[in-house]
């Protein structure tokens, strides 16, 4: 069985929308391989590491949420870029990424999943209306105590977060990967938690001097599932197989 490469496009465009999103970066086929997909390989980054594994594998495609050609990129295809997509090439494996449609997607993506993890009844964009804001809010039943959000994480994770803040927390606002310069758009909306992937130095002082909770769960940690339940969705409905590779990434 299987599919073209153009119907695999099609179904992860149709799915994920990337025309309405002003990104940093192109969203789709960013290297075209050979045309007959019948085993998708998907993963967080398209590092070096998850092509080699994905050769391995024997992929027609990867699938990865962080790829190429970003803007602030160096624009010249030379020495590690060079390096991994003459792989790629080499092999004549399909390469695509989704970057803010992968974020964001209701019911697949990682702040969407993120937010299932967090056993939140009802995960929602913050801001319906900015379809480029990687903000998800929700509000638990009943108030948690902060130590049962920090392990349930580390459950979900297999992580130990870092986490600010002591207490019981209901009304909670999130964002995967690096979303920490979003603190005070959480503190505004009245969140008690906000949840991230990374942090920097002022985002503590942040937390404790506008009163909320704050946790860091890994920039790749928090960006596992949204690739991995995509890739699940477009392989059963395009008769592929599939499997996730994991790079280990403590960031």
């Amino acid at each position: 069985m299987g599919c073209s490469r153009q119907e695999l496009g099609d179904f992860l465009d149709d799915l994920l929308q990337p025309q309405r999103f002003s990104d940093y970066c192109p969203n789709g086929l960013q290297v075209e391989g050979r045309d007959q997909i019948e085993h998708l390989v998907c993963g967080v980054t398209a590092s070096q590491a998850l092509i080699d594994a994905a050769v391995s594998a024997g992929a027609d495609a990867l699938l990865v949420h962080h790829g190429y050609f970003w803007r602030s990129e160096e624009p010249t295809v030379t020495g590690m870029k060079a390096r991994r997509i003459r792989t790629l090439m080499q092999a004549d494996i399909n390469l695509f990424a989704y970057h803010l449609p992968l974020d964001c997607h209701p019911e697949l993506g990682n702040n969407a999943c993120l937010g299932r993890l967090l056993e939140l009844p009802d995960p929602r964009p913050l801001d319906p209306g900015d379809e480029n804001l990687p903000l998800f809010t929700d509000t638990f039943n009943a108030p948690v105590a902060m130590d049962v959000v920090v392990g349930r994480l580390a459950a979900g994770l297999d992580r130990e977060p870092l986490s600010v803040g002591e207490g019981s927390v209901q009304s909670v606002v999130w964002c995967t990967g690096a979303g920490q310069n979003y603190i005070d758009r959480a503190a505004d909306a009245g969140a008690d938690l906000f949840v991230t992937g990374e942090v920097s130095e002022q985002t503590i002082h942040i937390a404790r001097e506008r009163g909320l909770c704050f946790i860091a769960a890994g920039h790749h940690a928090t960006e596992r599932y949204g690739i991995q339940a995509v890739t699940a969705r477009a392989a059963e409905a395009l008769g592929c197989s599939h499997e996730y590779i994991e790079i280990d990434n403590p960031a």
